[in-house]
């Protein structure tokens, strides 16, 4: 809400208390954004409205590159990685002079390939893409894009519906599936992006191949903003954080015939021929 000691009150939670891995903000250059038209309109939605303009409500919700640092500097405070999803060229180059892990190329910017060339050129790190309100052919041309640089192995491509909230039936987990498949050879891995209510559809993406789940994170769902109720709220992100590393653990095939935690029980109950079964 363009407030820092909330933005830091934010990492604090979700670093210690849900112990997640990355703390992913995002920059916008409003002026590059929006034509003078958009900037000069009122927000669509009055009561989530932070300014008289459309785009004086974007800029009360900016975070300068200053303060961006600063935000960088107490992620790694807290343990947790710092990232920013870049919604322009003006955008990708400062943050890219902050050296984050990872920069995220939104789905609304997936086919601004000047942004995307800027990064491939400037930036070593990873470049993470989500592929929301885009076509199959047009996914393709990003992955090419980046062969065409030889930056596909710092390629994350993530499987996205972009919706505030999406219905269960419009999240299509299958699409991760059919990333990792089609791609899942040309990219360095693929990621699940997530606007839905509740934690099972992440689970399930985990475990269809997905090696990023993105969330949005909130500390208050019916705080102003139309982000905040397709959030997760602290405790929704802790028992997510909790069931993802249980199930990427559980997600094995056995190490032997017959684990050691099973000796006992194999002793005591299996049945053999010619030996009598003792309860």
């Amino acid at each position: 809400m363009g407030k820092l000691d909330i933005a830091k009150r934010m990492i604090s939670v979700a670093a210690d208390e849900c112990k997640a891995d990355v703390a992913k903000f995002q920059k916008r250059n409003n002026r590059e954004l929006l034509t003078p038209k958009q900037y000069g309109e009122p927000h669509p939605n009055p009561a989530n409205a932070y300014g008289d303009s459309y785009g004086a409500h974007r800029e009360a919700l900016e975070f300068t590159i200053e303060q961006h640092a600063e935000l960088k500097a107490f992620c790694e405070e807290r343990g947790v990685v710092y990232a920013t999803s870049v919604w322009d060229l003006t955008s990708a180059r400062e943050i890219a002079a902050l050296d984050p892990h990872f920069i995220k190329v939104p789905s609304a910017t997936n086919l601004n390939f000047e942004l995307q060339g800027w990064l491939c050129e400037n930036y070593s790190g990873e470049i993470h893409v989500s592929t929301g309100m885009t076509t199959r052919d047009e996914i393709e041309s990003i992955v090419s894009f980046y062969e065409e640089r030889d930056r596909e192995d710092d390629l994350v491509l993530y499987s996205c519906t972009s919706g505030y909230p999406v219905a269960f039936e419009d999240l299509c987990l299958k699409e991760v599936s059919r990333l990792k498949e089609a791609y899942g050879g040309r990219v360095k891995q693929i990621g699940f992006s997530g606007h839905h209510l509740g934690i099972a559809a992440d689970i399930a993406a985990l475990t269809l191949g997905a090696a990023w789940i993105e969330r949005h994170f909130t500390l208050d769902r019916t705080w102003k903003g139309t982000d905040h109720a397709a959030s997760l709220e602290p405790d929704g992100l802790r028992r997510l954080s909790r069931d993802l590393r249980n199930v990427e653990t559980a997600l094995s095939y056995k190490r032997k015939d017959v684990l050691d935690v099973e000796d006992e029980q194999r002793k005591k109950l299996k049945w053999q021929p010619g030996l009598r079964a003792v309860g």
